[in-house]
């Protein structure tokens, strides 16, 4: 039995990812009693799907140790951050489901704090005020084959630095007059650590302290004060800083902290076919190429939601992708078939031609409309049925009719029978054609005797299309996406512009759908039968007008992996 216990001990130890290690030695060896993580983005853009790994591994993290969760803004940098930003970065947060409470931050709430530990490495000399231009300090800084050479101001006396600081912070310096430097070592091997700027001259307004200050923390230097002013335990991080992480540890270590955080590092979550760069998105939606940042095709955070994905198909796909320290390209198909996996219990399957072909059903009686039990999703009977009104005309999709059909074609045709979803059996007689010869509507006979739920076992038929009743049937405008770039052909063009596909987007005016979807609400998801899944657009919508955004289509490219017990 002792064995059995060890081994089942060893296998979940084993399942579990690297932070989860670390994280469990940290609480063994009494480093931390309590874990703590963050999500801190900058609110200079909106977040993207790569940023939903960052906020569901900190907060499942936090969730697992049954420790805190904190939303923090790192907003050191005015020039770039909008409160725009920083509501739609709180709106995605709370709608991944990462329940952050009362515990929402601002990095520019600790300037105070940020100005004093700045004080204090000065004292220490630590810290010094350096005239050099931003080029210069560059040049000054070496490479990674040279060494770096010292300042000349680098050993002013501690009283000089802390006036000349002062006067940094009262204004009296234009941008990039003067900075503060971190005094380590100019011979550092990690570039990071060769003296950087820790304070710079800013003359902006800020999105949260307005004129207060004029100097401006850098994000290497805010980033670990914040984490440990506020008990951040454990800093969970992207690859790129790597090689930040003893900067990180300098300034936790030199301020004299005490049990400061820790940073641990995750690669990046990469997506075939997508956009994710800030500055690319943002290039995006001023040469107006998209609508906005939550454009459909995007793959914001908000763009997803409008686009209709739900907060458990980005979690799911999330948990698929896993957390590992090395970089890699997910197929953006995953993505789709969490989506589908997740909203094939739950949408309602409904009625909806997009390409109309009109249907008439001769010897049907022509005022009469009948009401048809139609089941909401047949492999989920919890969510019940539906009236559906069915008459003598109908609109059917435009290739579900061929005059002249190949092989194994089942659909309707000159002297072929299908069945009406839901309805009746009909059996094409004739077509009527426009003077160009091309069909404007089909022609068919129904037998009574073959209505859905009938019973009715005379004869079988192997096609089934979907219809909609052109009397009671409401026109609408549906939105069809594809990939707004194709990696097959580059990512880039060769001036470094984004190879867009020219049929990202597809609008549709001519769609009629059934009476039902007429007083569909925001957000709300259905599946068009035979199609895919849609949503009710939440920006361009009214009441009683509905614009349907397609999610995905019903065909699947991506097999998500058995689920597990």
């Amino acid at each position: 039995m002792e064995e059995v216990r060890a081994a089942e001990g060893a296998e979940e130890k084993e399942s579990k990812n690297f932070i989860e290690r670390e994280i469990d030695r940290d609480l063994e060896e009494g480093v931390y009693t309590h874990v703590t993580t963050r999500f801190p983005p900058e609110p200079n853009g909106y977040l993207h799907i790569g940023h939903a790994k960052s906020i569901l591994l900190n907060y499942g993290l936090a969730k697992e140790y049954n420790g805190t969760f904190n939303l923090r803004f790192d907003d050191t940098n005015p020039t770039k951050e909008k409160s725009e930003f920083v509501k739609s970065i709180i709106a995605d947060v709370r709608w991944l489901g990462a329940d952050f409470g009362d515990r929402l931050y601002f990095a520019s709430n600790y300037f105070d704090k940020m100005y004093e530990c700045a004080l204090f490495l000065i004292k220490k000399g630590k810290a010094f005020v350096c005239d050099l231009s931003a080029e210069q300090i560059k040049e000054y800084r070496g490479d990674f084959t040279h060494p770096g050479k010292e300042s000349p101001w680098r050993n002013r006396s501690i009283e000089e630095n802390l006036q000349l600081f002062e006067n940094m912070k009262n204004g009296m310096y234009k941008d990039g007059e003067k900075v503060l430097r971190a005094k380590i070592d100019m011979a550092s091997p990690n570039i990071n650590m060769r003296d950087p700027v820790i304070y710079r001259v800013a003359h902006q307004t800020h999105q949260n302290t307005g004129d207060k200050w004029c100097i401006y923390p850098m994000y290497d230097f805010a980033h670990p004060i914040e984490d440990a002013v506020e008990g951040v335990t454990h800093s969970i991080c992207t690859l790129e800083f790597e090689d930040h992480r003893p900067l990180y540890n300098w300034v936790v270590r030199e301020c004299e902290f005490k049990n400061p955080p820790r940073q641990i590092e995750f690669a990046k979550m990469y997506l075939t076919n997508v956009v994710t760069g800030k500055r690319y998105i943002k290039k995006l939606v001023e040469d107006k190429v998209v609508d906005g940042w939550d454009d459909p095709r995007l793959v914001t955070i908000a763009a997803l939601r409008r686009r209709g994905y739900t907060p458990e198909a980005i979690q799911k796909f999330v948990e698929l992708a896993g957390v590992s320290k090395a970089d890699s390209s997910i197929d953006s198909a995953m993505l789709e078939s969490c989506v589908r996996d997740d909203l094939k219990l739950k949408a309602n399957r409904v009625m909806a031609v997009l390409h109309p072909l009109r249907l008439i059903i001769d010897n049907y009686p022509e005022d009469q409309i009948e009401m048809l039990d139609a089941p909401n999703n047949m492999e989920n009977e919890a969510l019940g049925s539906r009236k559906l009104p069915f008459g003598r005309e109908l609109y059917i999709e435009q290739d579900d009719f061929m005059e002249e059909p190949p092989k194994k074609y089942h659909r309707l045709y000159p002297g072929n029978e299908v069945r009406l979803m839901n309805a009746y059996f009909v059996k094409c007689v004739g077509v009527d054609k426009d003077a160009e010869g091309k069909v404007t509507a089909v022609h068919c006979t129904y037998d009574p005797e073959t209505k859905s739920g009938s019973g009715f076992t005379g004869r079988k038929v192997k096609g089934t299309i979907h219809w909609v009743a052109a009397k009671t049937a409401f026109k609408a405008t549906v939105r069809l996406y594809e990939n707004l770039i194709d990696e097959e052909k580059g990512k880039l063009n060769a001036d470094g512009t984004l190879n867009l596909n020219p049929n990202s987007l597809t609008v549709l005016t001519d769609c009629w759908l059934e009476p039902s979807l007429r007083d569909a609400k925001a957000y709300d998801r259905f599946q068009f039968v035979r199609d895919g899944y849609y949503c009710v657009d939440c920006k361009d919508s009214r009441e009683g007008e509905p614009v349907f955004n397609r999610i995905v289509s019903l065909k699947a490219s991506f097999k998500l992996p058995d689920k597990k017990n």
